[in-house]
């Protein structure tokens, strides 16, 4: 596999794409595989947030499309909170599962269209390689992290990458209501 963070970050897409079908076509399997779905999704939006979506924003000129994904990442968050609490029998799984994969798909479908094609277009193959061990070292330092982990500095880094401003004085609570609005009125 390639070192290259466009790569990378598609390859995780597939993966979550799998996890999805599996959620879908064998609910027997639900209880096991909602920590691993929520487990990945958590990890790879911490480490794109983090060590991609800057560099995205600022070296390959998609300050535009890292602010509408951000907001994403925060509604994926808010879904993935509900599945995990959800009964994986119930109705109401089903339904969130599904407000999930629409949400993600739409993600995926815009961040591979825009976002990924610029970064491939305008960072040279050094800098993605870098980028990609960054994103790469950044997801393991993640990995059992669920959405509701998420530290202050994380959320600022959102509010950053969202293109949020006057949130360096809010509590960590006020933070995560604010990235919820904005992600809302999108």
């Amino acid at each position: 596999m390639s070192g290259d963070v466009v790569d990378l970050i598609m390859n995780d897409h597939r993966q979550v794409e799998e996890l999805f079908d599996q959620l879908k076509d064998e609910p027997e399997k639900r209880p096991n595989l909602v920590p691993v779905l929520t487990t990945l999704l958590t990890a790879h939006s911490r480490a794109e947030e983090a060590e991609v979506y800057p560099a995205a924003a600022d070296e390959a000129g998609e300050s535009e499309e890292v602010a509408h994904s951000q907001e994403e990442h925060v509604e994926a968050d808010e879904l993935l909170a509900k599945l995990a609490a959800a009964d994986p029998t119930s109705a109401e799984f089903d339904k969130v599962l599904e407000e999930l994969v629409d949400a993600v798909s739409h993600h995926v479908e815009e961040e591979e269209t825009k976002v990924l094609p610029g970064m491939r277009e305008r960072l040279s193959d050094e800098r993605r390689l870098e980028l990609g061990e960054a994103f790469i070292n950044s997801r393991e330092k993640h990995l059992g992290e669920q959405p509701a982990d998420i530290t202050k500095g994380q959320l600022q880094q959102q509010a950053a990458n969202a293109d949020i401003g006057g949130t360096s004085g809010m509590s960590k609570e006020a933070l995560q209501k604010k990235l919820r609005q904005e992600a809302k009125s999108e």
